[in-house]
């Protein structure tokens, strides 16, 4: 079986929200809510792909000093075994804007369980809520 490197990132505002994307239509899961990031491409870390897809998705910049290892996430789909290490996210520049068409929104650490995600991001919630 495949396995399939994703990275993502919780990204923090200053009342302690977690920006959530919604996967558009035309995309496997879509109207399922996820987390931000990407497929991690040959040669790149994983901190690498999250600053790529941060600029690329949101329209904003990060470092990778910003980004703090949190959690990941193993789960098999059919086909394929996605890895994804999950970061977290306080500092960035620039006003985090969709640029890929999909609807982006700040929730509060306990209210991310409203919000129907992938399989895979599921079970990344509690720990999140925790350590928040």
């Amino acid at each position: 079986m495949k396995v399939l490197l994703v990275s993502a990132v919780a990204l923090i505002d200053r009342d302690g929200r977690v920006l959530l994307a919604q996967r558009p239509e035309g995309k496997s899961m879509a109207g399922l809510w996820e987390f931000p990031g990407g497929k991690v491409e040959p040669g790149e870390t994983p901190e690498q792909a999250l600053t790529r897809e941060l600029h690329e998705e949101l329209g904003i910049d990060t470092w990778d000093s910003c980004l703090a290892p949190l959690s990941f996430a193993s789960h098999s789909y059919d086909g394929f075994h996605l890895l994804m290490p999950l970061f977290a996210c306080r500092k960035w520049h620039g006003i985090v804007q969709p640029r890929e068409h999909q609807a982006l929104k700040w929730v509060a650490p306990q209210k991310l369980r409203d919000y129907p995600m992938p399989p895979a991001d599921a079970p990344l919630i509690p720990i999140l809520r925790d350590w928040l």
